[in-house]
This record gives structure tokens, C-alpha cells and sequence, in this order.
């Protein structure tokens, strides 16, 4: 059956971060859609997510990778009955603990200080696998949506993100397939988180992607791509 898939992308990145599976989605036939979280007038999660179901046909699929995962949550609080299936990449359904809001407000703390550098070279190590790092077509591609999206988004994403809800009682109602993905290497949502997500989701199944870190989608994407085109029919 064909669907339609919605493509949920993470902080600072824009259609870039899924352009492989956007196009692997689209050669099996699926219509798709990708999420702008880039506007003045999305300063929450919830927003974001209210947003997204106002552009929504009245049933669809969600890829989403890290913060695109909590506005994925978000949708399934608001309007589970709509969500064929989800597919939570490099993501994680707890709110921040307080050592990793601490760090979120360090950095729009900088970030207001005009310190602001996107996905600087020192900041990779963070989100790539480190077999990745020399790759200047893939760590280009990365600084290059940063920079699209600039400061101010920076800002209002972060402060959304802060204020996120825990969504993982919303995961364990949820009845849909559910594929969890991340990347084995992923430092800045690690494997723990996802094998909970899995172990909370009904229907939910777990796969990994070696050698690989948080942006899986860009790094690793034709294992990816065979894991969601599975998902998509089960």
C-alpha cells in the first residue's frame, strides 16, 4: 500500500538530513513530505507538531531522527490515530535530565554572545563516527545545513527542545509499528535510549547500525534505507 511519509529532521538540519531515503521512499512508490521547523512561529515541540498535522494528509508515516523524534512524539499525544507507523531515529523519549539542560542553556547562553559556530569542526567528533570524520562531502553536507538555518534557529529549537515533555508513556499506548534505529557509536542520543524506546513500543522493533553515529541517516544510508523500506511493510 502506498503512503504517504513524512520526514522529520533534527536539530539544525533541513530535507538534506534524508535525502537518500526521501529518494528510496519516492522510488517505491510513497509520496513524501518534509517537516520545516525552521519558523518564528514554532517555538515548542507541541507547535512544531500541530504544524505538522495541519500540512498532513489524514493518515501518514513519520521517519524522524533526534529532534524529530520528540516533535514524532509530540504527534502521537496529539493525534495517534492518524500515524500508520513511526520510525524514531537516533532519538530518545525522556525530556532532558539536568545535566543535559545545563548544556543546552551553555550553549544559547554563547549562542547570545554571538559565539554562535553551527556544527564546527571541534563539534563532529559529537555527531559522526569517527571513521567518518576525513569524509568532506559528508562533514560538509552537515556544516552546510547548520549554516542555512543560522542562530536564530538555533535558539528557538534549543528552547523548544528544553521544554520538551516526557513522551514515554505516549510510546508505550502507541499501537502502530514502531522502528527504533541508531546508530551503534551515537554519543549524542546513545543505544540505552533506544533499546528503552523499543522495550516501551507494543509493536516496536529495534535495529542497529554498526560502525555508525548519531547521524545515521547521512553516514550509513543504504542500511537505513533497508531497514525503513522492512518497516514500511510490515
Amino acid at each position: 500500500m502506498k503512503q504517504t511519509v513524512a520526514f522529520l529532521p533534527g536539530l539544525l538540519c533541513d530535507a538534506d538530513l534524508f535525502t537518500a531515503q526521501i529518494a528510496a521512499m519516492q522510488a517505491a512508490g510513497h509520496r513524501t513530505h518534509v517537516a520545516d521547523f525552521a519558523g518564528e512561529d514554532q517555538v515548542s515541540i507541541p507547535a512544531m507538531a500541530a504544524k505538522l498535522l495541519g500540512e498532513l494528509p489524514e493518515r501518514f508515516s513519520l521517519v524522524a531522527l533526534s529532534m524529530g523524534g520528540y516533535v514524532a512524539l509530540e504527534v502521537l499525544a496529539q493525534a495517534p490515530e492518524r500515524v500508520e507507523r513511526v520510525a524514531l531515529l537516533d532519538t530518545n523519549a525522556r525530556a532532558d535530565d539536568p545535566s543535559a539542560a545545563a548544556r543546552r542553556r551553555d550553549l544559547l547562553r554563547l549562542a547570545g554572545r554571538g559565539r554562535f559556530l553551527g556544527v564546527a569542526p571541534r563539534l563532529m567528533p559529537l555527531y559522526l563516527h569517527e571513521s567518518r570524520l576525513e569524509d568532506e562531502v559528508l562533514t560538509g553536507a552537515v556544516a552546510g545545513m547548520a549554516e542555512r538555518l543560522g542562530v536564530d534557529v538555533f535558539r528557538r529549537q534549543q528552547g523548544a527542545i528544553l521544554e520538551r515533555k516526557d513522551h514515554r508513556q505516549t510510546l508505550a499506548t502507541y499501537a502502530g509499528p514502531v522502528l527504533v534505529l541508531c546508530g551503534r557509536q551515537d554519543q549524542v542520543t546513545p543505544l540505552p535510549r533506544s533499546e528503552e524506546m523499543v522495550a516501551l513500543a507494543p509493536d516496536g522493533v529495534l535495529t542497529v547500525i554498526e560502525d555508525c553515529g548519531h547521524l545515521s541517516t547521512m553516514e550509513r544510508p543504504e542500511a537505513v534505507n533497508a531497514a525503513l523500506l522492512d518497516w514500511m511493510e510490515r
